[in-house]
């Protein structure tokens, strides 16, 4: 048949740097019927994947348009300068971008960071790519600042990094276009917040509790039975016999 209704899929799309394994697996656990399908695209075309319909979701840099999409800020990364091992910097457990002020900075084409002005001294002419610039950088012409996550992408053994501490920073986020909030964009959001699938916000509700029945007990469900009341005992006099009522009325006559 070649009408035949194909299973729904979920794609879902990650910039350079992100790892999704994790909500990916968690995914597959909790929809084993829906395929995830991984799309990869540069942090500088995220949008337009999303726009165009090559990505249900993506994690990719913030910000982004609000206008457009709907976005979950997830985690700020950590901005480090890649440095050949024996450079001076690598003296310092961290650095500054003033520290930085005598070298030569790559300011690649697809560099995530929105500059002002890019540190130290610029370079002959800006790499195309980060991957470039790392390559410069193992050839000893200068350094670069990206985010910790690009570092450890492109690590090579003959390269370190150190911290910046006061360079501009990279978010990560979750986001989709803002009409497009479909049931499968809600269940990946649960998911990233780390909901469980028994979650009273998820669209997986719990089962309803089931009323108690009365007059049986929990543990073993069968139908109590009502104690009998005891019956009065009679009273007694001194002799232990039960008392007879006289019938008279008022105070006894003293003996004389």
């Amino acid at each position: 048949m070649t009408d035949a209704q194909e299973a729904p899929s979920f794609r879902l799309g990650y910039v350079p740097g992100v790892t999704p394994a994790k909500w990916v697996r968690v995914w597959r656990e909790r929809f084993p019927d829906v395929p995830l399908a991984l799309v990869a695209t540069p942090a500088a075309e995220a949008s337009d994947v999303l726009r165009d319909g090559g990505a249900d979701a993506a994690f990719v840099r913030l910000p982004v348009d609000r206008t457009v999409f709907s976005a979950i800020p997830l985690y700020t990364e950590t901005t480090v300068v890649v440095v050949p091992k024996d450079h001076v910097v690598t003296a310092a457990e961290e650095v500054t971008v003033a520290d930085l002020a005598d070298e030569v900075v790559f300011h690649p084409l697809d560099d995530v960071f929105d500059w002002e002005r890019p540190p130290g001294e610029p370079a002959f002419e800006r790499p195309a790519t980060t991957e470039d610039a790392v390559e410069l950088v193992a050839a000893g012409v200068g350094v670069l600042l990206v985010p910790q996550s690009l570092a450890r992408l492109h690590h090579r053994r003959d390269l370190t990094y150190r911290p910046v501490v006061d360079a501009p920073q990279s978010a990560i986020g979750l986001a989709w276009p803002e009409e497009a909030t479909t049931d499968q964009v809600d269940d990946l959001i649960g998911i990233v917040r780390g909901r469980t699938v028994n979650s009273t916000r998820g669209r997986t509700q719990p089962p309803a509790a089931q009323p108690k029945q009365r007059g049986r007990t929990e543990a073993t469900g069968t139908a109590r039975k009502a104690k009998p009341k005891p019956k009065p005992k009679p009273a007694t006099g001194k002799a232990g016999k039960a008392s007879q009522p006289t019938g008279r009325r008022g105070k006894p006559r003293r003996r004389s």
